[in-house]
């Protein structure tokens, strides 16, 4: 009886040591990010069984607008998020009261002016319709493209967050419509030019090093970061994404994968 008695103690504590034995990705190892589809998520799909393998199960939120993944790292619902560059993020806190930092910089998606109806940017006509994105650091990136290679002048051609008003050239007298982001891929039948993101782009099926009219340089400033808030960003799931997301292998993805449409910052 008392042999019987010490193989069921055995037997308890080693079922106990086994259920608090830790699994390679628990609940406390998920990391929420938040994401646009392309390429952010693409990219993030690519390192998430590296990710797992390390006991890092990351759960990707995809978004198609550019303030939800702010809001909702803000306001602790998420995590983190990678979809947006350094003037965006500082415009965002600076409008909306967030204080989101940047962790670590990714890639650059160079800017592209698109369109269905010239295949050059001298074709466009006299008062063509241009439409250009709405939010502040976007806008005058837009404006920033077309006045390099001089379809406008603006009054400081390195003021990243120029709006219309500092438009003090207009050739072509070029009418502008200021839209959401997501929306101009699919106004591209409705308007002569379209300045698009590139991950709105590759989305619609454009290809940036073949469609774009205009195109930034690979030197653009505007690269995409992975953010977070001051509270978590030295959380090691988060340093952990950082490091796979700045590492050789995706390097290597992107340049595959996207062809000048998507580089390295790194």
């Amino acid at each position: 009886m008392v042999a019987r008695r010490a193989v069921l103690v055995t037997l308890a504590m080693l079922s106990l040591a086994a259920c608090g034995k830790k699994p390679a990705a628990s609940a406390g190892d998920t990391l929420t990010v938040a994401a646009t589809a392309v390429p952010h998520a693409e990219v993030l799909e690519f390192i998430k069984p590296k990710l797992a393998a390390q006991g890092l199960k990351i759960d990707i939120k995809v978004f198609n607008d550019y303030v939800q993944p702010n809001v909702q790292v803000a306001e602790k619902r998420l995590d983190v998020n990678y979809f947006q560059t350094l003037p965006y993020l500082e415009t965002f806190n600076a409008d909306k009261g967030t204080a989101l930092v940047p962790v670590k910089g990714v890639h650059i998606e160079p800017l592209g002016a698109y369109s269905h109806k010239y295949k050059a940017i001298a074709d466009v006509p006299a008062g063509a319709t241009v439409a250009i994105p709405n939010e502040g650091s976007n806008e005058g990136r837009a404006l920033l493209l077309l006045a390099r290679n001089g379809v406008i002048t603006l009054a400081d051609p390195n003021k990243a967050l120029s709006t219309l008003k500092d438009i003090t050239a207009n050739p072509k007298n070029l009418k502008f419509k200021e839209l959401e982001g997501a929306t101009l891929p699919r106004v591209l039948d409705q308007v002569d030019l379209a300045v698009i993101n590139t991950n709105y782009a590759l989305d619609a099926k454009l290809d940036p090093s073949k469609d774009a009219l205009l195109i930034e340089d690979k030197n653009s400033p505007y690269v995409n970061y992975l953010v977070s808030r001051a509270d978590n960003k030295d959380d090691p799931r988060v340093q952990k994404l950082a490091a796979a997301l700045t590492s050789p292998e995706v390097k290597a993805f992107m340049e595959q994968k996207y062809h000048g449409a998507v580089v390295p910052a790194f």
